[in-house]
């Protein structure tokens, strides 16, 4: 991911605030960093929650990350941060990996990964940082696409509003396993109950209707098909 370790980590537990204090499913909570990471790691796709002229809007967007910032695509919240630089954001990244059936309804549920991260954000001023966040924010979606592909020209980053946000403040859910009521009174039904597993892979790389004849996807882009993504 071309991530430059930063001069200040983060610790490697995260801190319990009231904002990420886990009050319900406890054991499904995790306090490493660690698995933080691994969960922004097999993304790609984020939701941003953000107050905008006095009303709630969650936005999905495209994110990258280094040691201790998420950097992500945000002009709406630009727009709101604009009028309200100290306003806090949510921004939550999910990955289902299966529903879990049980024999009864009540006990039904989803496996699950998820990280919930709050702050305040600012909006990345710098060329360089923001040339630097982009990147990251590419090589995060398509290792390798930064180097092939055109960067961006003075104009392009102008027009484009990058957001850091602190990885400091954050809360990670996950739930695994089969259902729990095989070993209760519902188990003398004779209903069938296990887990329906979710995977997405990526397919072949489908050409530009416009692309020239004879221009071929590079490695990077044809080693993914057939991948598992997340």
């Amino acid at each position: 991911m071309n991530r430059a370790s930063q001069p200040s980590a983060l610790p490697a537990e995260l801190p319990v605030t009231d904002r990420t204090r886990h009050r319900r499913l406890r054991a499904q909570g995790s306090l490493a960093r660690a698995d933080l990471e691994a969960i922004l790691d097999a993304g790609f796709v984020c939701h941003l929650g953000v107050v905008v002229d006095g009303h709630p809007m969650v936005v999905p967007t495209v994110y990258g990350r280094d040691d201790t910032h998420l950097f992500l695509h945000g002009s709406v919240a630009g727009r709101s941060l604009a009028a309200a630089p100290k306003a806090p954001v949510c921004v939550t990244v999910t990955h289902v990996d299966g529903l879990v059936l049980a024999r009864s309804v009540f006990e039904h549920g989803v496996n699950y990964r998820s990280a919930m991260i709050h702050g305040v954000p600012r909006t990345v001023i710098d060329p360089d940082e923001k040339l630097r966040g982009l990147r990251l924010l590419t090589e995060h979606a398509t290792p390798g696409q930064w180097d092939y592909a055109r960067r961006p020209s003075r104009k392009e980053l102008a027009a484009t509003t990058l957001l850091a946000l602190s990885l400091a403040e954050a809360s990670v859910k996950t739930a695994v396993g089969p259902p729990e009521d095989g070993d209760g009174p519902d188990a003398a039904l004779g209903i069938w109950a296990g887990t329906l597993p979710l995977t997405a892979t990526w397919g072949a790389p489908v050409a530009d209707p416009l692309l020239p004849a004879g221009i071929e996807p590079p490695p990077h882009i044809t080693g993914r098909g057939g991948t598992r993504q997340g």
